[in-house]
């Protein structure tokens, strides 16, 4: 009883859907059990911080609810009644059932959905290579990434910019759109590095007074969907007041006198009157980066998903070459790093596989059934799910769950729990996790390549997502196709070896591997990723995307007015911004997690909540064209009046009329090449009745 445990470490890095992929060292307990999980000290990135909900990954390896076994539907969809099956009976059935829609509809009625639950790039690329291989429908990812992408490189041609450690030798952090402190957390050790060495300043930009707000010197708190004209107004500013670099405007950008001529009446004046910002405020934040050689934009997510949210990034990564920041250290603009990285995976995902003119369905559209969203082929009454649960996180819940739920669709879902999607499955297969199974990460918000291999044993029958599909690959006739018969270590060296990364092995030895370009090509010194090597003030919308109003999209940066509008039956605007315990519905139901969330609430303007005598704690709806949504008000002043926030995804059952926030959000892809409005939801705001 007394003997001591035999603790090692292991080395990984998290597998979750954050830009951080931070690196990890990992307590391994008796060779059988993880512990105690850490950021890796001698990562210069990570710099031994992570996030705590990681901190305590071994609730979420370890816990009871975990699936365990296969189980096969016994009763109605969603009713949760299931029966054991066999491993081989189970993937005999999904192969069957897959094979009987290619039969019926053609290839195309058969949709390998997929996400991001895991970054790890075999364990979730490889369902690409089974896709391919079958022309099954393709996937159009794009509920996260697009508009944010989208609009960082209309202005710069490639999702790549300075070194993220160089915050650390900033002057200047501006961090737009994004709360780190809950959701990045490594991005704060190196602006709170800055500010300690250096006295830089930090300015927080988002629509309501988060953590990382409460800990900028200037935080600036506008309405939803209003950065656009933040951006433009303090260009503005930089050209009125001599603070823009016309040796550098004239040498690396393509129409700066028409950017400028363009931002004349984009007054501070003018953005004051649309983002509810003080015109003082924007004056000073403007002359605070006018006289900041070293000013590092540090470019979120969040301020992207509005309609016009394309348009804002590009905005506001305009600001940085006005100025000229990029020939800094400690200067220019960031959102991701992805284009550095030149990786070959065209083994793991069966590149030589792929069929061209096989239809490509949009992510966000799961639930619907038009026949726009379907591009006039057949219906799709086959899929399999891995990595994400749509039934929560997908917007228009309401049609989602109605298309999860057809007895027409087949379903079998891959999972770690029975999530809400899971739930509506004909076959539920247990998943393994990252520290049970050999994989690799990239980093996107750093430089580094990580080997994530397998540390310790998984339950016995949970299985992982490249042995499903090589197990179903070989049910359906593709296994001796390219790509398949491989283990996953197999497709890792064969993905560096041909892309001059070395061997496996090295990697792991050195523990990762720093990508991280060159000064001159990360600053873009050497010209923006475009044929004259110049920054695109002026977008063109056919580099951009063929989806929603395109033509209609401002060509310069602008405050495109296109949001969601305020109305008397809907006049508050909604976003639902990312809680500090949860990733998504990831970690939502880790017991720890649960008791600093505490329960799902809405944060209303004690001046709103006054008039619609609302108290602090009442159970109130949320009300719109979709649907209604009940949960607990939590009356603040952090945001500007009109402006309510649900931070978090809870489980749908958290909520006492079991729907989830996504019940009020829009699915209809925004210009200019998709993605979802999460943030640009218009609601009104009703006491609840018992």
């Amino acid at each position: 009883m007394n003997k001591p445990f035999d603790i090692k470490t292991g080395h990984s890095a998290c597998p979750h859907d954050c830009p951080s992929t931070c690196a990890l060292d990992v307590e391994i307990i008796d060779g059988t059990k993880i512990g105690r999980v850490r950021g890796a000290k001698d990562n210069s990135y990570t710099a031994g911080v992570v996030c705590a909900k990681v901190a305590r990954y071994a609730e979420r390896v370890h816990h009871p609810d975990r699936l365990l076994k296969p189980v096969k539907r016994a009763g109605r969809k969603g009713a949760g009644e299931w029966q054991d099956i066999t491993w081989d009976d189970a993937l005999d059935e999904i192969a069957e059932a897959f094979l009987k829609a290619e039969a019926k509809h053609g290839s195309e009625a058969v949709w390998p959905y997929y996400y991001a639950g895991t970054m790890g790039l075999v364990q979730r690329d490889s369902i690409n290579r089974l896709r391919h291989a079958k022309r099954y429908s393709g996937f159009f990812g794009s509920i996260c990434v697009h508009p944010a992408w989208t609009g960082f490189a209309a202005g710069t041609g490639a999702i790549k910019g300075p070194d993220p450690r160089e915050m650390a030798k900033s002057d200047c952090i501006v961090i737009w759109g994004t709360n780190p402190v809950s959701t990045q957390v490594n991005v704060m050790t190196h602006v709170i590095k800055a500010r300690k060495t250096r006295g830089a300043k930090i300015v927080a930009i988002d629509i309501y007074h988060n953590d990382t707000m409460k800990q900028a010197d200037m935080a600036l708190c506008l309405k939803p969907g209003t950065d656009g004209a933040l951006a433009c107004a303090v260009m503005h500013v930089l050209f009125r007041d001599g603070y823009a670099d016309w040796n550098y405007l004239n040498k690396f950008s393509d129409k700066p006198r028409e950017l400028e001529s363009h931002l004349q009446s984009r007054t501070p004046e003018w953005a004051a009157a649309i983002t509810g910002l003080k015109t003082a405020e924007i004056e000073a934040f403007a002359r605070l980066v006018g006289e900041t050689d070293r000013s590092y934009f540090r470019l979120g997510y969040g301020f992207t998903r509005s309609r016009n949210g394309t348009t804002n990034m590009h905005a506001a990564s305009c600001i940085a070459t006005v100025k000229g920041a990029w020939q800094y250290e400690g200067g220019g603009a960031f959102h991701g790093n992805s284009a550095i990285y030149h990786l070959d995976q065209s083994r793991i995902e069966g590149d030589d596989l792929c069929d061209a003119n096989i239809r490509h369905l949009e992510q966000t559209r799961i639930g619907t059934g038009e026949k726009d969203a379907l591009f006039g082929g057949p219906p799709v009454t086959a899929m399999l799910v891995q990595n994400t649960n749509p039934a929560s996180i997908a917007p228009d819940q309401t049609k989602v769950l109605e298309g999860l739920a057809r007895e027409d669709l087949f379903l079998a879902v891959h999972e770690q729990f029975m999530t809400e999607t899971a739930m509506f499955a004909d076959i539920v297969l247990p998943a393994t996790m990252f520290v049970e199974h050999d994989d690799i990460y990239r980093g996107g918000g750093h430089q580094y390549i990580i080997p994530g291999p397998k540390l310790i044993d998984g339950p016995p029958l949970c299985r992982s997502n490249h042995c499903v599909i090589e197990e179903l690959a070989k049910r359906l006739g593709v296994a001796d196709l390219p790509g398949f018969g491989n283990t996953a270590r197999a497709l890792i060296e064969d993905m560096l070896q041909s892309s001059n990364y070395g061997s496996l092995i090295e990697m792991e030895q050195d523990k990762w591997h720093d990508c991280q370009p060159s000064f001159e090509e990360a600053h873009y010194l050497n010209g923006f990723n475009w044929p004259d090597g110049k920054f695109r003030f002026k977008a063109d919308p056919e580099n951009l995307g063929l989806q929603g109003d395109v033509a209609a999209a401002p060509a310069f940066p602008d405050h495109w007015d296109v949001t969601d509008k305020a109305s008397e039956e809907f006049p508050f605007r909604l976003t639902t911004s990312p809680s500090r315990s949860f990733l998504n519905s990831t970690f939502n139901n880790i017991k720890s997690s649960i008791a600093k969330e505490r329960q799902p609430t809405v944060m209303i303007h004690h001046e709103d909540a006054a008039i619609l005598k609302i108290g602090n704690g009442d159970s109130v709806r949320l009300v719109n064209g979709q649907g209604a949504v009940t949960l607990c008000a939590k009356l603040s002043d952090a945001m500007q009046r009109g402006v309510v926030i649900a931070e978090g995804i809870w489980p749908n059952t958290a909520y006492p009329d079991g729907k989830g926030i996504n019940t009020l959000t829009n699915s209809q892809p925004i210009a200019p090449h998709g993605g979802a409005a999460f943030h640009d939801t218009c609601v009104r705001v009703e006491r609840a009745t018992t």
